[in-house]
């Protein structure tokens, strides 16, 4: 099991939600070496899967939206395990139905927006996919409230996310 210092917790919690959030994640994430893939994930709790769900959806849909989320090769991840579920069960109602719409709009058009392009090409793609901004406003608007579910959610829930030592 994952080992975090309670002072690091603490100094985490005391900086804010998405710090807090942010130090589970990291921490999950140096346990695998940074490699998110089927063998290092069998190495990680269902909670702890779902936080670096949780975590890769908001860098990218923050940074470029559905389409860079997509493109980047993290729709199956994210669209076609039970993330969105498990986002309802968190708490995170709201959030759960954008990810299943999200799915939608993932399964309708990731073979085009997984093709290989030019950085150009890439840019042109957000003029094809204007659903895709409607996605991204949603998400935005209730990001902070959603983190804050999930920062709850691990804090209730410390146990099945790390062992939190002295």
């Amino acid at each position: 099991m994952l080992k975090i210092k309670e002072q690091q917790v603490i100094d985490a919690a005391q900086q804010g939600m998405d710090a807090f959030v942010e130090l589970f994640y990291n921490e999950i994430m140096n346990s695998i070496d940074g490699e998110l893939n089927a063998d290092s994930m069998q190495h990680l709790t269902p909670d702890q899967i779902t936080l670096v769900a949780y975590c890769i959806y908001r860098e990218e849909i923050m940074d470029g939206g559905h389409v860079q989320l997509i493109h980047n090769g993290y729709g199956p991840f994210i669209f076609l395990n039970p993330f969105a579920k498990a986002m309802r069960l968190w708490g995170a109602k709201e959030f759960s139905k954008l990810v299943y719409s999200g799915r939608k709009f993932f399964e309708e058009n990731h073979k085009a927006l997984t093709k290989e392009c030019t950085d150009e090409e890439f840019m042109a793609i957000y003029e094809n996919y204007p659903e895709a901004d409607d996605l991204d406003d949603e998400f935005i608007i209730m990001e902070e409230e959603v983190t804050e579910i999930v920062a709850r959610y691990i804090d209730e829930h410390i146990q099945d996310f790390a062992e939190i030592e002295a």
